[in-house]
């Protein structure tokens, strides 16, 4: 078994979720000069299941080489992307991070009222040899009619900027969502039954 994992993510709620599944870890961060946002970039016309299954495994990919050059125990690497969906939604299924608050707006409005999916994808790379595991979670989101005095208060908050979807469920946008379908960890970032699952198979120690 292997003591720890290396988390190749900079969200603190990734690393919360991982300290509530008592998994001990460590960060392997971008360096400087590192294009992390480039891998995020949907492809015309991308699926929202391909979009986070091919950056999650894109992002295993530089993780490993960040690995290979810091020099590093072996450990195995974990890394996650969770994405936004409005599946079939004319203007694009795939809703990411809002670019300032304009974008913010226009995206609370396409979910106002509305179910939307939540996808977040798992890789966690269990030899340098070998391609990574990965699964990819899927949750159903109810998200409340919302009027647009209640998006811009909302937007004002600062919470929804750096979150796919323009929201964040742990925060003040879970008084937004009436019901979900799924994993509410997953919605987070991090679905920790499935994320136990690969664990296990990673043979990576955990509660």
């Amino acid at each position: 078994m292997f003591p720890f994992l290396y988390l190749a993510s900079q969200s603190p709620r990734r690393q919360e979720l991982l300290k509530q599944m008592g998994v001990q870890f460590e960060m392997l961060l971008p360096q400087p000069g590192e294009d992390t946002e480039a891998i995020e970039i949907p492809m015309p016309h991308e699926k929202a299941r391909a979009y986070v299954e091919r950056v999650t495994l894109a992002k295993s990919t530089v993780a490993l080489e960040r690995w290979k050059k810091a020099g590093l125990p072996w450990a195995p690497i974990l890394c996650a992307d969770t994405t936004v969906s409005m599946p079939e939604h004319p203007a694009g299924e795939i809703l990411g991070k809002p670019k300032d608050a304009a974008d913010a707006l226009r995206i609370l409005k396409m979910l106002s009222g509305k179910t939307h999916q939540v996808l977040t994808a798992v890789a966690i790379t269990t030899s340098p040899e070998i391609k990574p595991l990965y699964l990819v979670q899927v949750s159903e989101v109810e998200f409340a009619p919302l009027t647009t005095e209640q998006m811009q208060a909302y937007i004002a908050s600062g919470e929804p900027f750096g979150k796919a979807g323009a929201y964040g469920i742990q925060g003040l946008g879970g008084a937004l969502i009436p019901s979900i379908k799924g994993s509410y960890s997953g919605i987070m970032g991090l679905p920790i039954y499935e994320t136990t699952q690969l664990l296990a198979r990673a043979q990576v120690s955990h509660l």
